[in-house]
Order: C-alpha cells, then structure tokens, then sequence
C-alpha cells in the first residue's frame, strides 16, 4: 500500500463506519452549493438589473435635463484618456524592458510595478496640492516667468487623465511584459530574417500576438477609471460613478443613485464585451513559444541613457514623488501634534480598516474555497457558468455593488421589521458592506484558489470518496491542506483590496466604523493634505505587500 492510499485510508476511517455499509453517495442531479452561492453573489446585480426594465422616466428625464449629459461625456472622455494613456506608457515600457539592454534594465523591470501600491486618490490629491495654483510648482514658475504665465489648469479632465494614467499603467504593463516575454525568439528573428527591422517587428508581430493581453491590461484599467469617484471629485471632473456617491452620500437620495448606478454597469457590461469582440475568435498560439526567449537589443550612447530616462521619469512621477511628498508631510505631522493625540486616532481606524478588511478577506475565500470545490465534484457545463456568474463582481464598481446590495437587504431588513419589531438590522451594518465585499472581490479570491485545487490530483478525491469520504470532508482534510499556499496569496489579495475599496465602503458602512481610505479622503477633501499623509502611507505600505510578492515570483511565473 503506497503511502498516498495509507494517508487517505487513515482520513477517511472516522469520517464513514465502512465502505461496504450503506456506501457513499454523491448528489450530483442538483448542484445545490454551487446554486446557493451564485444565487446570494448575483443577486445584487440581477435585482440592479431589473430595475432597467422598469425605469424611472421622470426621474431619468430631470438627471437630462441637468447633470446626466456632462457626467456621460466626463465618464466617456476619462476612459478614452485613461484608455490611450495605459496602452501607450504600458506597451512602450514592457518594451523597452524586454526587447532591449540598457543601465538599470533589471531595475526598471520590477520597480515600474510599484505604482499597483498607489490608489488613484491619494495620487490624485498629492499632485492637487502639488500643482494647485496655491501650489510649489505654480508658485516657482510664477517666480520664474512672472504672475501671468500661462500653465495648464490641472481642475479638468487633463488632470484627472493623467494621475489615473500614471497609477494604472501597471495593469498594461505587466500582462504585455508577460505576453513579450512569451514570444518565441524564432519568431522575431525570422521576422528580421525576411527584412523587418526592429521597430516593423514591434508593430507587425509583436503587438498582433499580444493583443489579447493588451486588451485585457486596458479594460482593468478602464475599470478602475470608471469605478473612480473621489480623483474626479478632486479634479472637479464628475463622472457617472461620482454621480452616484453624491446622489447617495449627499442628497440622500438613494433612489435617484441607484437608477444612475444601473447607467454604470450598462457601461462596464458593454467594456467587458467590447473587449471580448477586440480578441474575438482568433487564435494567438505561437510556434516554438517555448523556447530561448528574444535576444535584447544592446543600446549605446544616448538612446541608453535616453531608455533609462524615460524609465526613471515615469517611476517618479507615478511613485517616487507621492510616496516622498506623503513621507515629508507625515513627519511634519507627527511633530505638530501632542505626543500621544494622534496615535490614539491612528489607532482606532486602523482597528476599524484592519478588521473589515480581515472579515472580508475569511469570508470572501472561504466562499471561493467552496466554490472551487464544488467546481471538482459537480463537473458540468452549469456549474462551469454558475462559477463565471459568481466571479462577474469584480468587474462593476464598487458603487454598482452597493447599490445593488442595498436593493437585495434592504426588503428583507423591512420584513423582519414588520415580523418581529427588531428595526433595520442589515441595512447601515457591517452584515450589508461584508455582503458587497464578498460579491465585488469573489473574482479575486476563486482565481488564486482555483488554481492551486487545480494541482491536487483528482485521483486524490476519487481515492478519498471509495473509502467512504464526504465532500465537505475531502475539502477539509485533504483539499485544504494542499492549497494552503493559493488560500494564503487569496487572503493577501482580498485584504488588500478590501482596505483600498472606497465606494463600497463609504456608502454601506455602518455608522462610526471609518477606514483609513475614507479618514483619507475625507481630510484630502477638505484640503487637509498634511494630516492625510498617515492613512495613505498607511494604505500604500500595506499595498506593496503583494506587489512585492508579485516582483519576487514574476520572473519564475
């Protein structure tokens, strides 16, 4: 008896009385698990949209007449920047570091991933007060070129495009880097072979073969552009998404930010499509892909050092500059303030962001583990797609989530009311925000889980089932164990994520349980850049985290 079937043996003896008695039945007719998660996780977006067939039209023809129009023309503008701007600096920098040699190649290779740490708000509200009027840069250069010189009003979308373009290039970056590096030296040489040089190369092969991961790289980026409320906000600029916050968190009409936020994930369906027709049905397959991977070109002289500029111009504006001004203004804060005062402060939101995000992250995987589970004992085209619709959160705005979710309690929370007088439980609790962190970062966590189950033999669960193993069982005492790697990357992922979520958690947060994104945002609204500094370092440093482990693992991946 090997050692795998004597493990397996000794699993499997407490858990049935024998094989031979009443033996071990599997339900596989009705999938009820993987229903019962699909159903809880989408039924926020279902109820949302439902809504659709039923419009206000009054409501929809006041948001027209006033406000609708200029969001949609921002939201679409701000997407077609953020868009062209990602696939540009993204493209061009996964280039230059994989096709060629230059000083500090290696470096920049892994450094141009940090921006992945840096929430689009906090960059945002660094380069507001950098470059405000009241500002140092417009300062100097009103000192320099006198008090009339013309700069750029960065209270546009300009401002907005820019800041969102320099925090998500990675998204581009990273899978194009990654689809460079998998093309097979042959090819590219046999392309020069016949007369291509190294810039037709660029254009005629390799940007064909990696399309399918350039589109993927820009529409995370476009959604995270669009899902944005608070640098718009910052930059004057609103959107549809910061629309919904307002409606929401201002006017208090909830209402009126819930038909808009259907608007919302109108947009984010119709990217998610428009991206699929760009990859469409063609195939990418590479013939000896395999292989010794490209040679570097060697640059001399001044088109090094000018490759190694561009690399180090881009690193600073989109990390090194926010990270040093934050550190500057973090230590005039610590030493304006009583000692004492603020770490009592700092103490209690990070408590509050701390624990929502470790709640969600417990809760959030251990769905995904479940889900991932049953993908192993249901095997069926049904639970295949009951998976797919699980995961399809990640792709709406964190408002869309909440306003959905608020759809789904909120009936509920009324009849219990009704039934048993208890007040409005679910909706304004930690239950509701824990119920839109589950749907929005489902993707996050069922991917890396899903890919360690994948590496347990199924052999292993057939093996455990003979002798009289149940599923939830198998899970816990041989499945689990063996993904505890791919559990732990999910945890990690999730956390940070959640910590970062903004709109979600300002709008379904339960009353006195602030984050440090929002203790952030709202002193970075108030112009309080200085005593924002602390939670957004706070929030950037806990971010490094998995880019860190991204930079270490990405050369083996």
């Amino acid at each position: 008896m090997s050692l795998v079937t004597r493990s397996l043996t000794t699993i499997a003896r407490p858990l049935a009385p024998a094989a031979q008695g009443r033996g071990f039945r599997l339900p596989r007719r009705l999938p009820i698990l993987p229903l019962l998660i699909a159903g809880v996780i989408t039924l926020p977006i279902l109820l949302l949209a439902a809504e659709l067939l039923t419009p206000k039209l009054d409501l929809w023809a006041e948001l027209w007449s006033t406000v609708l129009p200029r969001m949609l023309g921002n939201t679409l503008l701000l997407m077609a920047g953020v868009g062209a701007g990602t696939l540009v600096i993204g493209t061009g920098l996964a280039w230059l570091v994989t096709a060629h040699q230059f000083p500090g190649r290696a470096f920049f290779d892994r450094a141009l991933l940090l921006p992945l740490a840096m929430p689009a708000f906090i960059m945002g509200f660094v380069f507001m007060s950098l470059f405000d009027y009241a500002g140092p840069v417009q300062t100097a250069w009103r000192s320099l070129f006198g008090r009339s010189a013309p700069f750029p009003d960065i209270h546009a979308g300009g401002g907005a495009i820019i800041v969102m373009t320099l925090v998500l290039y990675p998204y581009v970056y990273m899978l194009a880097r990654s689809a460079f590096r998998e093309q097979a030296s042959v090819t590219l040489e046999a392309a020069r072979a016949l007369g291509c040089g190294q810039t037709r190369a660029f254009w005629r092969i390799a940007i064909p073969m990696a399309r399918p991961s350039l589109a993927a790289g820009a529409a995370l980026a476009l959604m995270e552009a669009m899902t944005d409320f608070a640098t718009v906000r910052f930059f004057s600029f609103p959107t549809i998404s910061e629309g919904v916050v307002r409606l929401w968190e201002g006017r208090m009409d909830r209402v009126a930010a819930t038909e808009l936020a259907s608007l919302l994930m109108i947009l984010a369906l119709a990217l998610l499509l428009v991206e699929r027709q760009l990859r469409g049905r063609a195939r990418y397959h590479q013939q000896g892909g395999k292989g010794r991977r490209p040679v570097r070109i060697a640059l001399k002289g001044r088109r090094a050092w000018g490759a190694f500029a561009i690399c180090a111009l881009v690193l600073f504006a989109a990390f090194v500059l926010p990270v040093g001004q934050l550190i500057l203004w973090a230590i005039s804060e610590i030493d304006g303030h009583v000692p004492g005062t603020w770490e009592t402060v700092y103490g209690q939101y990070v408590g509050n962001t701390f624990a929502l995000a470790g709640i969600a992250a417990v809760l959030t995987v251990g769905v995904a583990l479940l889900l991932a589970h049953s993908g192993r004992i249901w095997k069926s085209r049904l639970v295949s797609g009951l998976t797919r619709l699980s995961t399809m959160g990640y792709a709406l705005p964190g408002s869309v989530i909440a306003a959905g979710v608020l759809l789904t309690i909120a009936p509920v929370d009324h009849q219990l009311n009704d039934w048993f007088g208890t007040g409005l439980l679910l909706t304004g609790s930690i239950v509701g925000l824990m119920y839109a962190y589950v749907v929005r970062f489902m993707a996050v966590a069922h991917k890396s889980v899903e890919s360690s189950m994948d590496k347990v033999k199924p052999s292993m669960d057939e093996a455990a089932r003979t002798l009289g193993a149940r599923p939830l069982d198998i899970l816990r005492r041989i499945q689990a164990p063996l993904v505890a790697n791919g559990v732990l990357a999910a945890l990690i992922l999730v956390f940070v994520d959640a910590m970062k979520e903004l709109p979600a958690t300002l709008l379904l947060r339960p009353f006195g349980m602030d984050t440090l994104g929002i203790w952030a945002y709202m002193l970075a609204a108030e112009s309080f850049w200085q005593a924002a500094s602390i939670p957004a370092l706070t929030i950037v440093a806990v971010g490094l985290i998995p880019v860190i482990i991204l930079m270490r693992t990405g050369d083996r991946a």
